[in-house]
């Protein structure tokens, strides 16, 4: 299997280097690992024999994980679904309704942490927690979800992004910069608020004019330079922009709490 890496798995991106596979099959014999940062690297089949594991925290995608002999996977998903209902209406999607329901939710979820956000001090909002993007960060990154996968994929125009558009952190800040983004902005969270509620009302326009048989239209134009080529219906790329949507207020509902506490 090849090795997986970035966001949608196109690329590892402006990051990816000649030896991205220098640690492939290493043993590491007792060693001092803590406090070591894995970020968008592949670890499929690793296995860990008579080692601690205190204080862990891992995230992104995950299947067969086996701990002390028990496949946690199902409870993990299970317990996500519980805390994020609007994952399972995710996985669900099928008809335009489908889609118009869980944009509702979405929006309704986005309100809501907009008013809680809203509450702290603007320093905060670009404050980061633990290396993650800052609240600011997350909706500039929405921003170019949108821009991507709705604007320049469905309504097909070759350069809809925002200059204060946030791509995923692999893609290539020169190529970001020929399309008219500023990735060194330094913006104040009302004009990246106004930003990102100019593009959840272009999300919503294209629901409410689409009809059930455009669902299925081929979108030939690339979300963005740099992913590969090839036809992607419509459906699929409203199901990436709200995918990305419920998991960015996930982790953006957990910064929250930990800047409530600060």
């Amino acid at each position: 299997m090849t090795a997986q890496f970035g966001p949608h798995r196109w690329s590892a991106g402006h990051d990816r280097t000649a030896d991205t596979d220098r640690f492939r099959g290493a043993r590491f014999h007792v060693a001092d690992l803590r406090e070591a940062r894995f970020v968008d690297c592949d670890l499929s089949r690793v296995k860990l024999v008579d080692c601690t594991l205190v204080d862990v925290d891992v995230s992104g995608y995950v299947e067969n994980l086996v701990v002390n002999g028990v496949d946690v996977t199902a409870y993990v998903e299970a317990e996500l679904d519980r805390r994020h209902p609007e994952r399972v209406q995710l996985r669900s999607l099928a008809s335009l309704d489908d889609f118009r329901a869980l944009w509702d939710t979405i929006e309704d979820l986005w309100a809501a942490t907009t008013a809680r956000a809203e509450q702290l001090p603007e320093p905060l909002l670009h404050q980061r927690v633990d290396e993650e993007w800052s609240y600011v960060e997350t909706l500039r990154h929405l921003v170019f979800i949108t821009d991507s996968w709705a604007s320049r994929t469905i309504l097909d125009q070759p350069n809809p992004f925002h200059p204060l558009a946030l791509p995923q952190t692999a893609y290539n800040p020169a190529d970001a910069a020929a399309l008219g983004m500023t990735l060194d902005a330094t913006p104040t969270y009302t004009e990246v608020l106004a930003a990102r509620r100019n593009r959840q009302a272009v999300v919503r326009t294209i629901l409410d004019t689409l009809t059930p048989a455009e669902l299925g239209r081929p979108c030939p134009r690339t979300p963005a330079p740099g992913y590969p080529e090839g036809d992607r219906p419509v459906a699929e790329c409203l199901s990436v922009v709200m995918e990305e949507e419920i998991d960015h207020h996930r982790y953006a509902t957990r910064d929250l709490t930990t800047l409530e506490a600060s």
